[in-house]
């Protein structure tokens, strides 16, 4: 099976982070964000990807270039204009017309069972399958609506009356049917190609259980690495045996004070962090530095200086 990954957006949410990174290289746990995706798919033993780029697509050419592209049979299809998520696989069509293949976005920071999902859109018979995952914020961020077994609608756009507590998750099993639904240019997705499934043959879903997590927005992101990095922790030694690379809390190249406190923190690479810091649920990315006596609480410090984002809330558990 082959895949295709999304990495082309400009990640607005996430600036000025993405000021100088496109979001596919933002550092999680001192590993770019992209880096959790390529492990779902090795695991799955998914070889041959095909990865859209446009903003920053230089540095994620380079990025690959750097680390032997892991491996993996990677193809680059660069946009001169943004296409978006369904203009972005139009355009790779003669790429993925010979089977059912895999869509993923390049920001996924979950445990997901890619094979799961696989197997449950070919026991469905369906043109695709979506990865779904169940949040009591499922209203705020995007809801889907579901019946009998299938995926009917998105944020009820079309009228279905249809609400639900699951979100999609990103990541998807297609089969080439989709590709008569999508547009040439700017498109979404959502609106042509899961559109089209829905009306002709159906869209099926498989249900994550396990954790999934939201790097969109500057809270969401320090949220992550200083509230959940345990779960992320947890994907160590799988992570190392896929693409040898690793989450970590503290990178070897930091400097730290032994008299510096840290709690709940991700210190990057070049950082330095003085005598008598204190360093509290919050993001050092690298290069940055926390000077002596200094305090910083719930807050990502970058080379722009510290962005302190709404304070965490623990997500409401349901009744």
């Amino acid at each position: 099976m082959k895949a295709f990954v999304l990495a082309a957006g400009y990640g607005t949410r996430l600036r000025p982070l993405t000021s100088a990174l496109p979001k596919p290289l933002i550092p999680v746990l001192n590993l770019p964000a992209i880096c959790y995706t390529l492990f779902l798919l090795k695991e799955a033993g998914i070889h041959d990807v095909i990865c859209n780029v446009h903003y920053r697509a230089a540095a994620i050419r380079e990025f690959f270039d750097r680390h032997g592209d892991f491996g993996l049979n990677l193809t680059i299809s660069e946009e001169t204009d943004i296409l978006g998520t369904g203009g972005g696989l139009k355009k790779c069509e003669h790429l993925l017309n010979d089977g059912e293949f895999l869509l993923i976005n390049s920001d996924i920071i979950a445990d997901f069972s890619l094979t799961q999902l696989i197997d449950s859109c070919r026991a469905q018979g369906t043109s695709g399958s979506l990865m779904l995952y169940r949040t009591p914020l499922a209203r705020s961020i995007g809801d889907i609506g579901i019946r009998d077994g299938m995926v009917v609608d998105f944020r009820n756009r079309r009228k279905t009356g249809r609400r639900s507590d699951f979100i999609y998750c990103g990541a998807a099993v297609l089969s080439p049917d989709i590709f008569q639904y999508l547009e040439m240019g700017f498109s979404s997705i959502v609106d042509t190609g899961f559109t089209g499934l829905i009306d002709h043959g159906g869209l099926g879903y498989w249900e994550h259980t396990g954790f999934w997590h939201d790097i969109g927005t500057l809270e969401s992101y320090r949220d992550l690495s200083a509230v959940h990095h345990r779960e992320l922790l947890s994907l160590s030694q799988r992570m190392r045996l896929m693409i040898d690379q690793q989450p970590r809390l503290i990178d070897p190249d930091a400097d730290i004070s032994p008299e510096a406190t840290l709690e709940s923190s991700v210190i990057g690479a070049g950082c330095r962090v003085g005598p008598g810091a204190v360093v509290l649920r919050s993001v050092l990315l690298p290069g940055t530095s926390v000077g002596t006596d200094e305090t910083v609480t719930d807050t990502i410090v970058c080379r722009t200086g510290p962005i302190t984002p709404s304070p965490y809330q623990p997500e409401r558990k349901q009744p």
